[in-house]
């Protein structure tokens, strides 16, 4: 790990994995989930981009975002979600006790993971595999049976905009969806 570099283009769209601290499930709360999204308000307001798709799961969540052009700091974007998330769920000034030395020496709390992973999605077909992986994600981990079911997803977006039938990936009534093949982009998740 200590070798890797993160890839930084100007104007591009990413695709992200952000876990919280020993996977607690914090995102099982709605209160929390509506932290999070006033956290991505809060950053987008100050720091413009798109959130092109998003799942939260109990424990991590996904995201594809695209910069703004000529713009390619993403990192800074994830710690100031993280941050304001934070404050929001803990209170200003708050000190977690029973975390490591090395989390307190780096002022990180007891809610995130301290790295995250991204991808620079390259065209077309990488950014659709990516949607796919994030939008089937909750049936993947259980959580859902069906895509549509899932309420922390931007698949109803995808589907208003023609992008997704409402039965892609569904098990309702019985069907059974198609198999999917996600262990190319499993590899790069942390998962």
């Amino acid at each position: 790990m200590s070798d890797y570099r993160r890839y930084y283009v100007e104007g591009g769209s990413y695709f992200f994995t952000i876990v919280l601290y020993h996977r607690r499930r914090l995102f099982s709360n709605v209160a929390n989930v509506e932290y999070l999204r006033a956290a991505l308000r809060d950053v987008r307001s100050e720091c413009p981009f798109k959130i092109v798709a998003a799942v939260v799961l109990p424990d991590h969540m996904y995201f594809v975002w695209t910069l703004p052009p000529g713009d390619d700091k993403y990192s800074q974007r994830i710690g100031r979600m993280k941050a304001s998330f934070t404050k929001a769920l803990r209170g200003p000034g708050y000190v977690p006790s029973g975390v490591s030395r090395s989390r307190r020496k780096h002022r990180e709390s007891d809610v995130w993971n301290r790295r995250f992973w991204e991808h620079t999605l390259r065209d077309e077909d990488d950014l659709k595999r990516h949607l796919d992986y994030i939008h089937y994600n909750p049936v993947k981990h259980g959580w859902t049976t069906c895509p549509h079911l899932w309420p922390y997803s931007s698949f109803s977006t995808w589907v208003k905009g023609g992008e997704y039938e409402l039965d892609w990936g569904c098990q309702c009534s019985g069907r059974t969806p198609e198999m999917f093949d996600f262990t190319d982009i499993e590899d790069t998740v942390g998962e």
